[in-house]
């Protein structure tokens, strides 16, 4: 699964330690008397130091954005994408996929802790994700259905991450349905579930968290090729090339992906619907956008 450090960077404090409280009950509750301390700490190395949390935090501002009536589901939203994007990643970087060393500048969990825990720490980390919803549902619980079901869709099969990284076993994935659904999904689960949290509909969101998504994930692809030794990067790069899989410079070229991240960033802000919350939620997209395609990476391909 891509992971990049270049957009939501600067989010405001208080929307930070929203979503690093929120973790920390998760874990927490993973790591409680009776349980194997290695799973614990494995887990915790899936989602510390951690990136830049861009699903969460666009979460919390869809919320924000629709009134935002029940803060503790909507932390539990957030934090529950974040940890199944952390899952992924894990599971990401095993041998049978990537086999990647590193992760987020430190060494990968299955590198630090082994196979066996990398698999089970993915696994574990899936089901708190679940299960913050489901306990942080309790004062809403006409949304932990639609919650649940959202998510699920978006994580799993036949449109979510899994049949995402499931395209990369297939012998000639095509790259808008690969992108779509390995990263632009759970930018939708974001948006969606953001507004689904918040008691409102959720429908109008979808549009927004496909095209940043999208653009997320063709920014990903210039990282994965241009950004030389990896440190921006902080994990290996080139491994789109190394494994045959999709990506959208060798498709449209350095420039033509830098014009796409630009085009699907305004095409993102246009899709903003009408809400109380707009103008700081669009001004939020457009505070990110150069983050989206790093003038630094264009410049280097030249």
């Amino acid at each position: 699964m891509a992971q990049g450090s270049y957009i939501f960077v600067h989010t405001p404090r208080p929307a930070h330690e929203r979503i690093e409280q929120a973790l920390e009950a998760c874990l927490d509750r993973a790591g409680g008397i009776g349980g194997a301390p290695r799973l614990a700490q494995a887990m915790r190395h899936a989602v510390y130091p951690g990136g830049a949390r861009v699903r969460p935090h666009l979460c919390l501002a869809v919320a924000q954005a629709c009134g935002d009536d029940q803060k503790a589901l909507t932390d539990a939203v957030a934090a529950a994408i974040e940890l199944l994007h952390c899952a992924s990643l894990v599971h990401d970087d095993l041998p049978c996929f990537d086999n990647a060393d590193t992760r987020r500048g430190q060494p990968s969990v299955h590198a630090a802790f082994g196979e066996a825990l990398a698999v089970l720490a993915g696994d574990a980390l899936i089901v708190a994700a679940f299960e913050a919803i489901a306990r942080a549902g309790v004062a809403a619980p006409g949304r932990i259905g639609p919650l649940i079901a959202l998510i699920a869709r978006k994580v799993g099969a036949p449109s979510g991450l899994c049949s995402g990284q499931a395209w990369e076993s297939e012998p000639a994935p095509p790259l808008t349905l690969y992108h779509q659904q390995k990263t632009a999904a759970m930018f939708v689960a974001a948006t969606m579930g953001g507004a689904i949290a918040a008691g409102a509909d959720p429908r109008p969101w979808r549009i927004l968290g496909e095209r940043l998504g999208a653009a997320y994930q063709v920014a990903d692809d210039l990282l994965d090729v241009l950004a030389g030794d990896g440190d921006l990067a902080g994990k290996p790069i080139g491994q789109d090339q190394a494994h045959r899989r999709p990506n959208a410079v060798a498709v449209y070229g350095v420039e033509g992906a830098v014009a796409m991240v630009r085009r699907l960033v305004a095409a993102a802000v246009d899709a903003v619907p009408p809400c109380a919350g707009r103008a700081a939620l669009v001004e939020l997209v457009r505070a990110q956008a150069t983050r989206l395609a790093p003038q630094n990476l264009a410049v280097s391909a030249a």
